[in-house]
C-alpha cells in the first residue's frame, strides 16, 4: 500500500517515488495544495476502492504519506 501511495504522490507532485518518505510533510514542503489534494483523494479512492469525503476530511489526515496510509487502512476496515 505504501508503495502505491508513493507512486500516486510522486505522479501528482512531479517527483520520483523514492523522494516520498513516510513522514514527508506534503503541504509544508509545497508538494500539495488544495487543488492537488482533491486530485489525490480521487486517485486514492480509485486505487484503493474507498470513499473519502473531502468536505469532512481534515488536511492533517492527508498531510504525510504515513497519515494517508493510516486513513486508507481505517477506511478499508
Amino acid at each position: 500500500m505504501e508503495q502505491k501511495i508513493a507512486e500516486i504522490l510522486a505522479e501528482l507532485c512531479g517527483v520520483e517515488p523514492e523522494e516520498i518518505q513516510p513522514e514527508l510533510e506534503l503541504f509544508e514542503e509545497g508538494l500539495l495544495d488544495s487543488f492537488a489534494a482533491i486530485q489525490l483523494v480521487m486517485e486514492l479512492e480509485e486505487a484503493f476502492g474507498v470513499s473519502l469525503d473531502m468536505a469532512s476530511l481534515p488536511r492533517e489526515r492527508i498531510a504525510t504519506p504515513a497519515a494517508i496510509a493510516a486513513l486508507i487502512r481505517e477506511k478499508q476496515a
